[in-house]
This record gives C-alpha cells, sequence and structure tokens, in this order.
C-alpha cells in the first residue's frame, strides 16, 4: 500500500507537477480547438465515405479492437480513480492549515467541492485532472468503433465527446472548483461502464436492463447536486476559485443534460412502440432483446 501511495500520489512528478503552456502537452487554446476540429471533420468524412460506398447494412469488421480499447479506457480510468483519490486525501493533509486563513473551506468536502480563491493549477490533484484530459481523447476513439460497426453518427455524440474535452481543458486552465469530485465520478464511471462493455464485447451476457444509460443518468444527476453545492458554497463562503470557467462548464453540462434526455426519451418512446408492435402480432421480445438491448443502445 505505501509503494502504490508513493507511485500514484507522493512520486516527484506528481507533486511537482505544473500546468504550463510551455511544458504540458496539449495545453494551448490553439492545440484543444484545432484537435476539436480535426476530431468532427474525421467523423463526419468517414461517415460520409462509408455512406458513399457501402450499404447501409454493410458493417467493417473490427476484430478484438473495441474490446482492447474498452478494457484500456477502464483500467486508465481505475488508475486515474485511485491516484486522485490518494492525492486528494494527501493535500487535504497537506493544506489543512491554511484553510483557516481563507473563510470558503472549513472541511474537507467544502475543499472538494469549493477549492480557495488564488488556487493555483499545481500540485497532486492537477496532474491527475491533466492526465484526465489526456484520457479523454482516448474516448474520442469509440466515435470511429460505432460509425465503423453501426454506421452511425449523431450530432449528440459529436457534441458531447467535444464539450467533454473542452471542460477537462478548462478544469487546468481556470484551476475550476469541483473538478475533483467530477473526475472521481466520471472515472468511477468509466471503469464500471467500459468494463461492461469489454465483458459484453468478448461474448459474455449482457445486462436486461440499458446498463450503460442508466449510469449516465446517475452521473448526470449527481453532477446536477455538486454543481448546486459549489454556487451555495460560493455565495455562502466568499467565493470559490474558477467560477467564470464553473458557469460555462454548467451551462455546457446543461445542454449536454437536455440533449440526453430527449435522446433517452426518444429511445424509449421508440423502443416502446416496437414493443407494443410485437405484442400485437402475439409475440414476446422480452428473452431476446435482453441479451441486445445494450449493445444497440450504443
Amino acid at each position: 500500500m505505501q509503494s502504490v501511495k508513493y507511485w500514484l500520489s507522493e512520486h516527484p512528478s506528481i507533486v511537482n507537477f505544473r500546468w504550463s503552456h510551455t511544458q504540458s502537452f496539449g495545453s494551448t487554446w490553439s492545440f484543444l480547438f484545432s484537435s476539436i476540429a480535426v476530431y468532427v471533420v474525421a467523423a463526419t468524412t468517414l461517415h460520409g465515405f462509408l455512406s458513399l460506398v457501402l450499404s447501409k447494412r454493410r458493417r467493417v469488421p473490427l476484430g478484438p479492437i473495441p474490446a482492447v480499447h474498452s478494457l484500456c479506457v477502464s483500467l486508465i480510468s481505475a488508475v486515474i480513480f485511485v491516484g486522485i483519490l490518494l492525492s486528494a486525501a494527501a493535500e487535504i493533509r497537506d493544506t489543512r492549515w491554511f484553510w483557516r486563513r481563507t473563510k470558503t473551506v472549513t472541511t474537507p468536502f467544502q475543499w472538494l467541492l469549493c477549492f480557495p480563491l488564488g488556487t493555483r493549477p499545481s500540485g497532486r490533484v492537477f496532474f491527475w485532472s491533466y492526465v484526465f484530459y489526456l484520457s479523454r481523447f482516448l474516448h474520442l476513439f469509440r466515435t470511429f468503433f460505432t460509425i465503423l460497426r453501426h454506421r452511425k453518427l449523431t450530432f449528440f455524440h459529436l457534441f458531447n465527446q467535444s464539450i467533454l474535452l473542452c471542460m477537462s481543458f478548462l478544469w487546468l486552465e481556470f484551476s475550476q472548483s469541483f473538478q475533483v469530485l467530477a473526475i472521481l465520478l466520471a472515472t468511477l464511471l468509466y471503469s464500471v461502464v467500459y468494463g461492461y462493455r469489454f465483458w459484453t464485447a468478448i461474448g459474455l451476457p449482457s445486462a436486461c436492463f440499458p446498463f450503460v444509460v442508466n449510469c449516465q443518468i446517475v452521473l448526470l444527476g449527481c453532477n446536477l447536486l455538486c454543481h448546486f453545492g459549489v454556487l451555495v458554497l460560493h455565495f455562502l463562503k466568499g467565493g470559490c476559485n474558477g467560477m467564470g470557467a464553473w458557469g460555462f462548464n454548467s451551462v455546457l453540462n446543461g445542454v449536454i443534460l437536455l440533449l440526453f434526455l430527449n435522446f433517452y426519451v426518444k429511445r424509449h418512446l421508440r423502443k416502446r412502440h416496437g414493443n407494443d408492435h410485437l405484442t400485437g402480432h402475439g409475440g414476446s421480445s422480452s428473452v431476446r432483446s435482453c441479451g441486445s438491448s445494450e449493445i444497440k443502445s450504443e
């Protein structure tokens, strides 16, 4: 356990980390915007090209690549979760004395929600925030897997992936409050969801309910509650760091939530209509849909 703590929270590279436009890879605004532009153009171009050269039902076989990708994302997310959890505990231990000089923070939970004014993007938790930001690029590959395997590309998917990448950049750029809890919640979800996707990709049975969608709803609900907590602390405790970025982040989260709920409601209504249609013909789809509902929802 001491070895794990050292490599994940006490290593000099972690303790002495500093977010810098000159030293940190991918830390400039130009890199962020160009990456998002390349991602959107590449995805739409691939989708358009496949629509021209292949029939709509034709699928491109990818072999074990999606399963390996899911396993990698799950393991990396688990490492980030443990790393930022240990780092947050170490930062609370080392900076508790400073809280007495501020009116903002009095408890560890308040620090997780609200960084004191003047917080700089350096140290343990920001190292793991940087690793989380870089890991977001690995998530982008799933878009291309979906295009190749299912020939689907939606505005919601492109927007969601682009905004999540942008928000993780803003966390570092403006030392935004709430990012520690956000990363803990997100990496816990990703480790479970992508582990489940790896489980189903290698042929093991899937859940009889939309597991991935339900996990995403739980994450969005937790984020909404935490954003409300940040707002309360900001007005009651004298201010939290990075509130400008937090406001922009909150707007983007609200847009994602509305788009997701719209997608979820349409999907639920479409599924209900299909079940009613099958029931009207005297068939039962509960057994058949149990193993395939999750794969189709991806």
